[in-house]
């Protein structure tokens, strides 16, 4: 007997989380750049590279996973968009310094961000079934 494979097509909403979670990584690379204004050697240029590229590559690994695995990308996802927002409203909710309650609007949307590409991991994998 043959198997049959089930082949679902892969349409605007498989690719959609995939490709905002690689333009949010490359976003977040963009500011590693500034590591070279303030190097002394090759090593620490490196280092300091390494360390400002560590929340993309934590994202590339996490959409790596999840590329076949959509449930854990939405479980990942909706995870780190409620506890960022979380995070932002306890900074508002208990700061004591008087600049610190002018939240960074790119905070915000970038949880927001986190939220969708949950959302669309979760549909994904709800269509996938």
């Amino acid at each position: 007997m043959k198997k049959e494979s089930k082949k679902v097509k892969k349409g605007g909403i498989f690719w959609t989380p995939r490709i905002i979670v690689i333009v949010l990584a490359l976003f977040l690379a963009i500011f590693s750049f500034d590591v070279f204004e303030s190097c002394n050697s090759f090593l620490s240029c490196l280092l300091g590279l390494f360390m400002h590229n560590l929340p993309s590559i934590f994202l590339l690994v996490i959409l790596a996973i999840s590329w076949k695995h959509e449930f854990f990308g939405a479980i990942i996802f909706l995870s780190l968009g409620v506890l960022s927002l979380l995070g932002l409203i306890a900074i508002l909710l208990f700061a004591k310094a008087p600049g610190i309650l002018k939240l960074n609007p790119v905070l915000i949307i970038l949880s927001i961000i986190t939220l969708i590409v949950g959302f669309l991991f979760l549909k994904d994998k709800r269509r996938t079934k």
